[in-house]
């Protein structure tokens, strides 16, 4: 389905744009909630004036929104939680709880959909997108540690067990020279069958986060 959008989208396009997109997303969300309309030739004459009425006011906010954007280049949120030996939380930092600290920090208010981000469940140092504007997409620095430890402490583990991951990946697995693998085999185990791959259909939607329990409130640097 074809639409013209009336306002910006965020990874879809700006106001005055023509679109195609899948029926469910257009009238499931994207036409209910006021950001686009189909795409009829009466509307596309009007994308012009669409387009013109929308940079006067990006231009306005994004003005706006510099001021917030200067605050967050020194937010660094920290939040101490309890998680496991692997570092996985028991539980996980959702976008609310995120956007409740930053609003703290600016004294502005921020949507939980703003934050560009899947909830956080690992311990360790995260870079989270916060969308301002369409055009202003700064970016946080969110420590993620366990309680009883320091965030540089969180750091630290996180980045060992990156290194003992990318290292496993790279390792060469050892083979018994005795062992024979049949001619023609491409699997490791000479017993493995071919198996199918059944490819899902991909739609295109708005994908609302699930309430994520919290596990604490961040702490102050």
């Amino acid at each position: 389905m074809k639409i013209l959008l009336l306002k910006d989208v965020y990874k879809l396009g700006r106001a005055g744009d023509v679109k195609k997109v899948a029926n469910g997303y257009a009238r499931n969300y994207l036409i209910p909630q006021g950001l686009a309309v189909l795409a009829t030739p009466g509307a596309i004459s009007q994308a012009d004036r669409i387009r013109k009425q929308a940079d006067v006011q990006r231009t306005v906010l994004n003005k706006e929104m510099g001021v917030v954007a200067d605050q967050l280049s020194d937010v660094k949120l920290t939040f101490p939680v309890r998680a496991s030996e692997t570092g996985r939380l028991y539980g996980s930092i959702s976008t609310r709880m995120l956007a409740e600290a930053i609003s703290e920090k600016v004294g502005s208010e921020i949507s939980h959909r703003q934050i560009d981000s899947q909830p956080l469940r690992m311990i360790g140092e995260h870079v989270v997108n916060v969308r301002l504007t369409v055009d202003m997409i700064p970016s946080i620095k969110v420590i993620v540690y366990r309680e009883g430890e320091t965030p540089a402490e969180a750091i630290e583990e996180a980045n060992a067990r990156a290194e003992a991951e990318a290292t496993a990946e790279g390792a060469v697995p050892e083979f018994d020279e005795e062992t024979t693998v049949p001619e023609g085999t491409t699997s490791l185990d000479s017993d493995a069958t071919e198996s199918e791959v059944v490819e899902g259909d991909i739609v295109e939607g708005e994908i609302m986060e699930d309430i994520q329990e919290g596990v604490t409130e961040p702490e102050e640097d």
